[in-house]
């Protein structure tokens, strides 16, 4: 039976429910829907790219195969043979990394949401580039931290401005390979740096990493991981690489920090999927990522192309972008005087959407700046939204 007349709910909401925000990006991406959008909005990896028969085959066989094993639960760090895969990946002569470091997560965005959880209490001093990860910025901001904007410039973070505001802050947070938003790229210099300045401090460094094997000319540069095992927690993902619908990512840490992230991943969502573990590791354990990623480095690498020198004809010269080697965005800095919030709403209605850049700092939003991403989008759509946007930002100079 219904009860009559119920008296409404006053919803008494946590205080950390308040710091909840939605991302920015998502509700852009809401509108980027209608197939008439040129959309450079999403950070999506191309479909095209998405191995779906390799998947297909793998399902089938472990379903058929062991099936009452995929689809029981499984343990709470992951699926071990597929952890060994990872650490075997990682480990160099110098650096051996332990399957005992790994642990599996849904997606990488909840390896950040853990690690916000295990390393910040309410105040504490986060580090973080500038501009940085909008979805790493949303998953620590629920612990209610200080962030600390900490410099960059066309070669990535810069190591001597970490110093002056490391002592007795909980850790930084940073994206070494073809960043996001940026592209840029951490130099082999400033790695080495970066890791001896946070040793130095005691500093814990977050290597998020889900763009490295997406470099145009090959082989991208040492993980920092590789240069300090004991204090550089490092983050991966299948998402740019396999598909991200499978929602399987990794972090790797030291075994105390380990421990204590497999604790609040208990009290999280007990285990990731034991059948998508099984069947990401029946796809690569032979060697498919070798020849599998190749093409979406060829790919991606043809389309960024086709947009920077879009950028170059129709942009005018008071516009500055990012050159990235890799990875999946261009940065764009705009004169002073034109807020990129302002042009968004122009281009939407001539039906071309980008992100703007002002959600990506933590503190001191530039807004005359904005993300465009080029991986799902054709060389000609590429090019016929690049004209667009061109056309508006010279009749705002």
């Amino acid at each position: 039976m219904k009860i009559e007349n119920p008296n409404p709910i006053q919803w008494h909401f946590a205080a950390r429910a308040e710091q909840l925000q939605a991302s920015f990006i998502r509700e852009i991406l809401k509108i980027t829907q209608r197939p008439e959008i040129i959309s450079f909005a999403g950070g999506l990896p191309s479909p095209a790219t998405f191995p779906v028969e390799e998947m297909k085959v793998a399902f089938d066989k472990i379903l058929s195969t062991q099936g009452k094993v995929a689809l029981q639960y499984g343990p709470t760090d992951g699926y071990g043979p597929l952890r060994e895969w990872v650490a075997d990946s990682l480990s160099l002569a110098s650096a051996k990394i332990l399957p005992e470091q790994v642990l599996m997560t849904s997606g990488s965005q909840q390896a950040l949401d853990l690690l916000g959880k295990v390393l910040i209490d309410e105040g504490s001093r986060v580090l973080v580039e500038t501009p940085s990860y909008l979805g790493a910025l949303q998953a620590f901001s629920v612990y209610r931290p200080e962030f600390v904007s900490v410099a960059t410039d066309d070669h990535g973070l810069v190591p001597e401005s970490v110093a002056t505001v490391a002592q007795g802050a909980r850790l930084l947070y940073a994206l070494p390979n073809f960043q996001n938003p940026t592209g840029r790229t951490l130099s082999l210099a400033r790695r080495l740096e970066l890791v001896e300045t946070c040793a130095k401090f005691g500093l814990p460094l977050i290597e998020d990493d889900p763009y490295g094997a997406l470099s145009y000319k090959g082989e991208p540069l040492p993980k920092m991981l590789t240069m300090n095992p004991d204090g550089v927690i490092y983050m991966g993902s299948f998402s740019k690489v396999l598909t991200p619908g499978i929602r399987l990512g990794y972090v790797v840490a030291p075994l105390p920090l380990i421990r204590r992230l497999e604790l609040a991943k208990q009290a999280a969502d007990l285990h990731t999927s034991q059948l998508t573990q099984m069947v990401v590791h029946e796809v690569i354990k032979e060697g498919f990522l070798t020849d599998h990623i190749p093409t979406i480095r060829t790919l991606y690498g043809n389309q960024c192309q086709v947009m920077l020198d879009a950028m170059t004809e129709f942009f005018p010269t008071s516009v500055s972008w990012t050159r990235p080697e890799g990875g999946m965005f261009i940065w764009v800095t705009l004169p002073k005087h034109i807020n990129a919030l302002h042009l968004l709403d122009e281009a939407l209605a001539e039906k071309v959407a980008f992100v703007p850049g002002a959600p990506f700092y933590a503190n001191a939003p530039e807004p005359n700046t904005f993300r465009l991403s080029f991986v799902t989008v054709p060389p000609e759509k590429i090019r016929q939204g690049i004209a667009t946007l061109g056309k508006l930002i010279l009749a705002k100079n």
